[in-house]
């Protein structure tokens, strides 16, 4: 039996920890996973757009509020009311393709909502640490053969990327700005870091065109799915391997350690860097309904062929490591959607408890 309240040094326990985002992909892990731990969790996002969603299918009892991070009254009130202790911020507009149609919503959604999430964090007293969650696509990307590191320069291609990279910079400026560590705990009381992680699977995603979920949906109507770019590489990682990241980084946050308080990068180890092909046909090999097609759109917008992270800093710094290697973390995803569509099993909890008993086998940190 996993003893969840243990795990990063218990210090989530009866904590007031607000997600935003709480109903999205990862957001909706990390509740889960949370609440799991004694937390008392809060969300704050927009009403689900896609169905079915992992949040609602979980259904793990929080309290939370639909709403708009641009909606600044609303976001300050029930800051006011929930008085969180930390806030893990992921709601944003997550997703390339959609950027291109909308770039205004993109950036208005994630600068300024962001924006107004650390304008919130001023006035409110109880706040102790925010992880502000970005993405692997915030740097400016050359498709160098080795990885990102946290000092590279931000940039972006498309209106999602350059967002990221905008929020980034703006981290950066409320840390100097209104976060100083030469200031902490004589003019303010908060630590604030920023987290990036990219390519991250796992059951109950369901967003448009992103691999797993494309794959899966074909492969539950025994569809043949479409593959555009099956030579871009990317380093996958199952969602509870960043998640496991930002909890080390709200731990050691709340535990008033002012050296995390920085950028972080969370990926997996280099033989998980593999091509799109190479992924799906990884996922055929657990399912046998998974059907493959290659081709491409004539009107098909930019796409790196090769994004990857350098870890060292977590790996050395933070002593965080990852869990599971590419095997394990494709087996668990695929198997969690063949589960899901044929047996009607959610198999979440399963998943967070086999990836627990692996980290406590390698000894990961968090679980010490």
């Amino acid at each position: 039996m996993v003893n969840f309240e243990k795990l990063f040094g218990g210090i989530y326990k009866d904590k007031v920890v607000l997600v935003t985002g709480h109903n999205g992909f990862k957001g909706s892990w990390l509740s889960y996973w949370l609440k799991q731990m004694g937390a008392k969790v809060y969300g704050y996002a927009l009403k689900p757009e896609i169905a079915p969603n992992h949040f609602s299918l979980l259904n793990p009892g929080i309290e939370y509020i639909e709403a708009d991070l641009r909606d600044v009254k609303t976001l300050e009130d029930y800051f006011e009311k929930i008085q969180p202790e930390i806030v893990f911020h992921l709601a944003a507009q997550a997703l390339v393709r959609p950027s291109y149609t909308d770039p205004v919503g993109t950036i208005s959604t994630n600068v300024m909502g962001t924006l107004n999430v650390f304008e919130a964090v001023r006035k409110t007293k109880s706040v102790k640490a925010i992880v502000n969650v970005t993405s692997d696509k915030c740097y400016e990307n050359k498709e160098w053969i080795w990885g990102y590191r946290e000092n590279d320069p931000m940039g972006g291609y498309d209106p999602y990327s350059v967002s990221k990279g905008m929020v980034e910079l703006m981290t950066s400026s409320y840390r100097n700005s209104f976060f100083n560590l030469k200031d902490y705990k004589q003019k303010h009381d908060v630590l604030l870091a920023s987290v990036r992680a990219g390519n991250v699977i796992g059951g109950g995603d369901w967003a448009t065109d992103r691999l797993i979920p494309d794959i899966v949906k074909a492969a539950a109507k025994q569809e043949a799915v479409l593959i555009r770019n099956p030579k871009a590489t990317r380093p996958w990682q199952h969602v509870l391997e960043p998640l496991s990241g930002y909890l080390t980084i709200g731990w050691r946050l709340l535990e008033e350690k002012t050296e995390y308080a920085d950028g972080w990068n969370f990926g997996p180890d280099l033989d998980s860097n593999l091509s799109v092909g190479e992924i799906a046909e990884l996922a055929k090999k657990v399912w046998a309904e998974v059907q493959i097609k290659i081709g491409s759109n004539k009107d098909e917008h930019h796409e790196a062929n090769l994004l990857m992270l350098d870890c060292s800093k977590a790996n050395k710094l933070l002593k965080w490591h990852p869990v599971w290697g590419i095997d394990d973390t494709i087996d668990t995803t695929i198997s969690w959607y063949k589960d899901f569509y044929e047996k009607d099993v959610l198999n979440t909890q399963k998943d967070i408890e086999n990836f627990v008993r692996k980290a406590v086998e390698k000894e990961i940190i968090w679980t010490k």
